[in-house]
């Protein structure tokens, strides 16, 4: 059957002669109908879809919220937090689980626990995975029979050994002996004086027979629990700066101090533990007699003038000196350095969470 030429618009190359194809024009014009139809029906079903699965979404957040409210708590997991954007549209950000804390832990460990927290509102959650993990654990670790066991705050997977190599802080040992001369005669200058309270001094230890330097333990502080002592430091000055001028100082927190530790002949330190792992106590041999011993984690050290030793003194140690009286007292400078294994990320946060206000 032949249909009229009237009935279809031909191109102006129809009337120059060229004979349309007829079929072949139906045959494009159907085909583009399918496509239309083809198009609009995926469209439509993909609209149908999204709006199902917001649907669904909107069903799980819902069954969700009633859990939290019912009172519904499950294993710690994480959690995703909604927001939305300017724009109006949403969004999902991972969040660390808030979860319960042992009921077991010492109200110290609790206070600790919600300083991390809110340094994590202030400033992000990120690298604070180990931080988290050791105050949670720290209530089982207090319950547990072993060489190594920090009374504060353990840090987990921190690499530990009772005595480190110089390596792990060459700069601020090799600033330690070049300044030995300088801290050597500030120290003899306030020992002249006298071990008295009144001048700066700390007993921690019976004071022997009645001589005023007979104490069995004491110490000049510079830095006491992460504060200045400033009218020690304007007596030490040189050694002051020199402590300024360390790259990995502890001078921020409670858990760093720096100052010269004397024993006298006969005294004993008894097996102890440090308060943390998070750093290393560099010991700056002072005045050293013979007989004076070192012990962590079993192993025997002995302290040299003007040299330094890196001690992890979270392992049980014990400090003697077995000298005679007129070998005169052990003196150290010891200075708290961060351990080498502790990321920029925890010192920030270990300085908000142990900061001497807290």
């Amino acid at each position: 059957m032949d249909w009229p030429m009237d009935l279809l618009p031909l191109p102006p190359c129809a009337e120059l002669g060229v004979r349309p194809l007829n079929g072949l024009l139906w045959t494009l014009l159907l085909l583009f109908l399918w496509y239309c139809y083809r198009v609009g029906k995926h469209k439509s079903g993909s609209r149908r879809s999204v709006l199902s699965r917001a649907g669904s979404c909107a069903g799980a957040v819902c069954s969700a919220t009633s859990n939290v409210a019912t009172g519904d708590r499950g294993t710690p997991c994480i959690t995703m937090e909604t927001g939305e954007e300017e724009q109006g549209q949403g969004y999902l950000t991972p969040v660390l689980s808030h979860a319960l804390f042992p009921p077991q832990a010492t109200a110290s460990g609790r206070k600790l626990y919600a300083a991390l927290q809110e340094y994590a509102k202030r400033y992000s959650w990120a690298g604070m995975g180990r931080i988290h993990k050791g105050l949670r654990e720290q209530a089982t670790l207090n319950d547990r029979s072993s060489i190594q066991k920090p009374h504060l705050f353990f840090l987990p997977d921190v690499p530990s050994i009772p005595f480190f190599p110089r390596d792990a802080h060459r700069h601020d040992i090799e600033v330690l002996e070049a300044n030995y001369p300088i801290i050597l005669a500030e120290f003899q200058a306030v020992y002249q004086r006298g071990i008295d309270p009144k001048i700066g001094w700390t007993s921690l230890g019976p004071k022997k027979r009645s001589t005023p330097r007979s104490y069995g333990q004491a110490v000049f502080p510079l830095y006491s629990a992460g504060v200045c002592v400033a009218g020690n430091c304007r007596s030490c000055p040189c050694t002051y700066r020199t402590l300024l001028s360390l790259r990995t100082f502890i001078s921020s927190n409670s858990l760093g101090a720096a100052g010269f530790w004397l024993l006298g002949p006969g005294a004993t330190l008894g097996g102890v533990y440090g308060p943390t792992n998070t750093r290393l106590r560099c010991h700056l041999g002072v005045q050293t007699p013979p007989q004076c011993e070192l012990v962590v984690g079993g192993e025997p050290q002995c302290w040299s003038e003007g040299h330094c030793l890196l001690v992890d003194d979270s392992f049980l140690h014990t400090v003697s000196h077995n000298g005679v009286a007129e070998d005169g007292p052990r003196v150290i400078f010891s200075v708290d350095l961060w351990h080498p294994n502790v990321a920029a990320a925890e010192r920030q946060a270990l300085d908000y969470i142990f900061c001497p206000d807290q």
